[in-house]
């Protein structure tokens, strides 16, 4: 989720201090009054707290107490509680087996190869691929069986990627899994062929086959997507078929020049198996088997692994989840961590909502009612958290031993992640300021650290919800430009 906020001044002080709590719309700011009556907002929407990173007198608030949906600033939560219960270093290790006799002088396997997910969001298509090359490094050339995958530590999620806005096709919508290869997604490029009249379209993995030619308008580039439309399914004669090459409707304006979409898989609950056929194969590897999804017996897990293949270091897949605001990897983690606390399995979205709410009331100690996280990324319609409460979690994670990954794994303004686009806007404050930004149909938001001029570190918190709350920018730049 993205969202863009003009970022103009940053000084030492803070000269704007209405009371706290302040419910008179005569304690607003002129500045920020002017922006709600512009962008026909009422002050009721809008939550403000900014204080002093490391404690002391909060300097401003307004309707802080207000539970609001936190949209992705719901990371925040996510990611602090799993730097502090795994620590920055902490890895997923996805362990694989050998069931049955390798024979060493020709690479055949007589068995079947089991790999066991344990919710890693990291195996992207080239970590994958060196998973492959480590299972042949083993001696493994030919599998006489089965590619069994497991993701059974993880329940199946009820939901479908459609659920949350009608939408299967976008990556940020696809579902959880204990054993997740390349998010379950694909990047399409796009290359006009002006000769040809055409754009032309690869993947990056060989998963699926070019997607069909689709034709080049003229004029500007202003909503590539929007004039050029995926489609994975095909109708004919009215009945939907099963997916296959990609087709478009509409033109594609030349004028775009290269681009890169990412595409949800059109058939997730095969994509883990079609994506290491693929690569398994391209690799030199032979298989007489299929790869199908299965639970590993306990006999066999009883033994000890022939590989582990081991993530990144949490503080890595930290700084990938909060500056891209990736929901499904913060997903995967905020299930993690109900399972590596030793809950039973298959994990539930349930135990991991009650796992993150009882750290968060523990280390927090929030015990007012009203407040609640339905997920771990902030794809959701009934999470509620005040302006309040983000900032105490933002203060409790400056003075934690993690704060350094914490937050470097925020995006800095003008320089990179979400609030890389279009630096100029940012003026005197690029690269000065780490904020986490937030943005539903009906929730516009920002949350991070300032650094004044003095040296002084701000927590800064300010969230819109309303009907009307994509048009309330303005708004939390003029709350930000008060920090002057």
């Amino acid at each position: 989720m993205r969202a863009a906020f003009l970022l103009l001044a940053l000084a030492g002080s803070l000269t704007l201090s209405p009371p706290a709590g302040a419910a008179d719309r005569a304690a607003l700011p002129a500045a920020v009054r002017q922006a709600l009556k512009e962008a026909q907002l009422p002050p009721e929407a809008l939550s403000v707290w900014i204080a002093p990173a490391d404690g002391g007198r909060v300097r401003w608030a307004w309707n802080e107490t207000v539970a609001r949906n936190p949209a992705s600033l719901t990371k925040l939560a996510t990611t602090f509680a799993a730097l502090e219960q795994l620590g920055p270093a902490w890895r997923w290790k996805t362990p694989v087996w050998l069931n049955g006799k390798l024979d060493a002088a020709t690479g055949v396997l007589q068995g079947d190869v089991l790999i066991q997910g344990r919710g890693d969001p990291s195996l992207n298509l080239e970590r994958l691929w060196l998973l492959v090359r480590r299972l042949q490094a083993l001696g493994v050339r030919e599998i006489q069986g089965d590619v069994l995958l497991d993701s059974s530590a993880f329940a199946p999620d009820p939901q479908s990627p459609a659920d949350f806005d009608g939408e299967p096709w976008r990556a940020g919508n696809v579902r959880p899994d204990a054993l997740l290869f390349n998010l379950k997604a694909h990047s399409l490029t796009l290359r006009p062929d002006p000769a040809a009249g055409v754009v032309r379209g690869t993947w990056d993995t060989p998963a699926w086959p070019a997607p069909e030619p689709a034709p080049l308008r003229a004029g500007p580039c202003t909503d590539a997507r929007g004039a050029l439309k995926a489609n994975w399914v095909h109708r004919i004669h009215g009945v939907d078929e099963a997916p296959g090459p990609l087709r478009f409707t509409g033109a594609y304006p030349a004028s775009c020049g290269e681009q890169v979409w990412p595409l949800a898989d059109p058939e997730p609950a095969q994509a883990n198996a079609r994506l290491f056929d693929a690569l398994w194969r391209q690799s030199g590897g032979k298989l007489t088997g299929w790869v199908r999804n299965a639970a590993a017996g306990a006999e066999l897990t009883a033994r000890a692994p022939a590989l582990e293949h081991a993530s990144p270091p949490l503080g890595e897949v930290v700084r990938d989840i909060n500056k891209f605001s990736n929901n499904l990897m913060a997903e995967q983690l905020w299930l993690t961590l109900a399972l590596q606390s030793g809950a039973a399995t298959p994990i539930s979205a349930q135990q991991a909502r009650e796992h993150l709410h009882t750290w968060l009331r523990q280390r927090l100690e929030w015990d007012a009612p009203g407040w609640q996280l339905e997920n771990g990324s902030g794809l959701a319609r009934g999470s509620r958290l005040s302006a309040q409460q983000i900032g105490q979690l933002l203060q409790a994670a400056w003075a934690s031993p993690v704060m350094p990954e914490f937050v470097a794994s925020l995006p800095l303004a003008g320089e990179d992640g979400t609030l890389r686009r279009n630096p100029e806007r940012f003026g005197p404050v690029r690269a000065r300021a780490h904020l986490k930004t937030g943005s539903l149909r009906d929730v516009v938001a920002v949350a991070g650290y300032m650094h004044g001029k003095n040296g002084q570190r701000w927590v800064v918190v300010a969230l819109i919800q309303h009907d009307r709350a994509q048009s309330g920018r303005g708004v939390l730049d003029a709350v930000l430009r008060g920090l002057g």
